[in-house]
């Protein structure tokens, strides 16, 4: 069975640690992804979820245009990063931990997922994720802005997604 994204309740957040200052922290508007689940056998389950790197809302607005440029996301040649968790096994878990593979700029990473589950009906489940991954792996920020001491290089993701049974 397929479980698709309501985009409209759905959230995922990002923050980024900053010496001396408040940490860069932002939303993405533009989320698509689904759920597919293998009720016969449980183990060929899978999930691929995406965002659209320029619909990013951040607390740092005057910098929205350095973030986006080719210093940081490259957002002109490289517009979507993905999260894909490839074949997974799931049997009602309410929390699981599995390893995914985030892209971002064309580089991929395998990276630990943890994934809290909450039913909140037959046909609506909600989806809490939180990820960390090496922004300078990424090479977002370069130049200058690649140095880890003021702008840190552990970014955090965190998802709050609503699926709906399609």
């Amino acid at each position: 069975e397929k479980w698709g994204v309501d985009k409209e309740l759905s959230t995922i957040s990002f923050e980024l640690p900053v010496l001396f200052a408040k940490n860069v922290r932002g939303t993405f508007k533009n989320i698509e992804g689904f759920i597919e689940i293998d009720l016969d056998k449980k183990k060929n389950n899978k999930a691929i979820f995406s965002v659209v790197i320029n619909s990013i809302d951040m607390n740092y607005a005057k910098y929205r245009d350095l973030l986006l440029s080719d210093i940081f996301f490259d957002a002109k040649q490289f517009p979507i990063a993905v999260v894909d968790t490839k074949k997974f096994s799931y049997q009602n878990e309410k929390k699981i931990t599995l390893d995914v593979e985030v892209t971002i700029k064309d580089k991929s990473e395998i990276v630990p997922l943890t994934i809290l589950v909450k039913r909140l009906g037959e046909e609506l489940v909600q989806i809490e994720t939180e990820l960390s991954f090496s922004r300078t792996f990424f090479n977002i920020g370069t130049g200058k802005w690649s140095n880890t001491t003021i702008l840190k290089d552990k970014a955090t993701i965190k998802t709050n997604l609503f699926l709906f049974k399609e």
